[in-house]
């Protein structure tokens, strides 16, 4: 081996040291006897299994399956974690399985025909969404490069026909109610079991500072706890069998987290973190103190893609009397009340409990357990749903509508880690003031949308609110833009309504020479008239102003022939609306239709305006008295 290490040991011509010798790496698929045929996974979430082709149906394909799960689960597969390489497993188990009921069946992959393929993609047996998942971990596996010589053309172009999606099932999330009961519950429950072990520790602690001052009561408590804290096992009472399990349980639970525990702790932590239930699952032990104010940690984000499913993450830890509120504080005290779990089953993620065992004989240290180290689907033991439903008080739904005057029960709330998902996303999001790439956390904006955010009706209700209430802002913004406009402009355009010929226009009190010139079209402009356009009323220059701001000018003239005029206008401005972004068209044309809405079409009676409808309407024209970039 080379002698050279440290810093100046490489560099332009100088390679990098090398071992001697030559490096053989381990096989693909391990073959330790005549039929043994496996593949074992090491994943970088620390798992590993080992997976048995050797019993798997069709014995010539097992080979090729073996080698296809083996590139998919290896260092260089996307399938880099314990539960996406059972997945990978599954299917390549399924197609197997599916095999012999072809007729003929191939008997290995270079026999596979395209009907064999389309056989497959139209199984019934099989629910769409299975099917669909399973098509395509099958194609990603089988098109490898490595293994396209001992894969027939015609079926592999038949595995790269696209897979129509089945359409998903939307999770909707709590509402904002269901989703405060649901925190206070779990807030309320994660209180009280820190009191009920900080509350063991005190008394430890007296028990072992100065046994004598202790009561009769706490002293044979305090020797217990002794005794299962030196020695991490629980002891058995002498009570009948039920009553035993019942009092070990107990006895557990002064020093320990119990299955029972696990329900608010999980649920409280994706609240407050905002984290995914299986993220919350897997958080570690190890992590850092910012200056006692934050923490720093590395969480795992499982389905971002192969090589990005770590991140760290810096979390508040705040006062000690927030540490409920906190992801920080919430964190360091998961790992304050785990601590013992942790130090006897040698845990090196955040979750310890212990179980009674002692029905299976495993009695002892062996109780304490880390279930999600090993295998993240433990967590279905937890019973979230129950738990909520037999606190002493429940967590309900919101109650249904009335029915025939009275009001139902309000049901127990159905609990799910999608649905606090969604539920904390779309909190976010609303604090956020909807604005999706500062509310995108753990995913994308596009997911956080799609899969998130869409399904849930309350955030749906939500943004609808929103969108009214912008709306509604933005018309008044334009109402308000249209009065000050016109009080700076002469008062706003004079309607002559009544007014036909130059003798009306006179009578209604202008000049001769105006009257003439209105009358005859002379004064015209793009859909009104201009009494003087040699001095706009604010500046007294020479006008240059849009024609859309003819509405907010007192120069402004509007008789009965510019009617057809003004109706073409807005039938293009409500076409135009169609096609922009609804706050930016009120910005830009919304005083313009504010003010021939209600300032000039109101001085006609609706018998008029309803007459002229009825007439073809001249185009508007409005793209040619814009400048062409202020043209949206």
């Amino acid at each position: 081996m080379s002698r050279r290490h440290g810093r100046g040991s490489t560099g332009p011509g100088r390679p990098a040291a090398t071992p001697s010798g030559a490096y053989e790496a381990p096989p693909l698929v391990r073959t330790d006897a005549a039929d043994s045929l496996a593949v074992d996974f090491h994943g970088e979430d620390g798992r590993s299994r080992t997976f048995d082709f050797s019993t798997l149906p069709m014995p010539g394909w097992r080979l090729f399956l073996a080698r296809s799960v083996a590139l998919r689960t290896g260092y260089s597969g996307g399938a880099r974690t314990l539960e996406s390489s059972r997945h990978a497993w599954n299917a390549v188990q399924n197609w197997a399985e599916f095999l012999p009921s072809l007729d003929p069946p191939p008997g290995s992959s270079q026999q596979l025909t395209r009907a064999h393929v389309d056989a497959y993609r139209g199984r019934t047996d099989i629910s769409p969404r299975t099917k669909y998942s399973m098509l395509l971990e099958l194609r990603t596996q089988f098109t490898d490069p490595q293994l396209k010589d001992d894969f027939p053309a015609e079926a592999l172009d038949a595995f790269n026909r696209r897979l129509p999606k089945p359409p998903a099932q939307p999770v909707g999330g709590y509402s904002i109610g269901e989703l405060d009961r649901l925190t206070a519950a779990a807030r309320a429950d994660t209180a009280r079991i820190a009191r009920r072990l900080r509350a063991s520790e005190d008394l430890l602690r007296r028990y072992r500072e100065d046994p004598g001052k202790l009561g009769e009561d706490d002293l044979q408590r305090g020797e217990m706890l002794a005794l299962m804290a030196d020695s991490g096992v629980v002891p058995e009472p002498a009570r009948r069998r039920q009553e035993r399990q019942a009092q070990r349980v107990a006895f557990a639970s002064e020093l320990f987290l119990t299955w029972k525990d696990l329900a608010p702790l999980v649920v409280l932590l994706m609240i407050v973190t905002e984290r995914n239930g299986e993220s919350v699952k897997e958080l570690p032990v190890n992590h850092r103190l910012l200056e006692d104010r934050a923490v720093e940690l590395t969480v795992v984000k499982r389905r971002r893609g192969a090589k990005r499913w770590f991140e760290t993450v810096t979390w508040e830890i705040g006062p000690k009397n927030r540490e409920l509120h906190t992801p920080g504080g919430l964190y360091l005290l998961l790992l304050e009340l785990t601590a013992r779990g942790r130090a006897f089953c040698g845990a090196t993620t955040a979750f310890a409990l212990w179980r009674n065992n002692h029905r299976d004989g495993n009695t002892g240290i062996a109780e304490h357990w880390a279930p999600f180290e090993a295998d993240l689907g433990h967590g279905s033991a937890m019973k979230i749903s129950a738990w909520a439903a037999e606190r002493p008080k429940p967590v309900l739904a919101d109650p249904p509508p009335r029915k025939n005057g009275k009001q139902p029960p309000a049901p127990p709330l159905r609990i799910t880690f999608n649905q606090i998902k969604t539920s904390v996303d779309a909190r976010r999001t609303r604090q956020m003031g909807g604005h999706l790439p500062s509310s995108a956390k753990s995913n994308t904006a596009q997911v956080l949308y799609a899969n998130y955010l869409k399904p849930a009706e309350p955030t749906r209700e939500w943004a609808a609110e929103v969108v009214s209430e912008a709306l509604v802002d933005a018309e008044r913004a334009a109402a308000d833009a249209h009065r000050r406009a016109a009080e700076r402009r002469g008062g706003g355009p004079k309607v002559l309504p009544e007014a036909g010929t130059a003798h009306d226009l006179e009578e209604a009190g202008m000049t001769p020479d105006t009257a003439r010139k209105l009358a005859g079209g002379e004064l015209d402009t793009a859909w009104t008239a201009c009494e003087d356009h040699d001095h706009n009323p604010e500046t007294q220059a020479p006008c240059g102003d849009s024609f859309l701001d003819c509405f907010h000018c007192g120069n402004c003239l509007v008789t009965r022939t510019h009617l057809p005029k003004l109706l073409g206008l807005l039938d293009s401005l409500g076409a135009l609306r169609q096609r922009m972004n609804e706050i930016d068209w009120w910005k830009r044309y919304g005083p313009a239709w504010i003010a021939i809405r209600r300032d000039i079409l109101t001085k006609f009676s609706p018998a008029e305006v309803a007459k002229e409808r009825k007439n073809p309407l001249p185009d508007a024209l409005l793209d040619l008295v814009e400048a062409p970039w202020e043209q949206p």
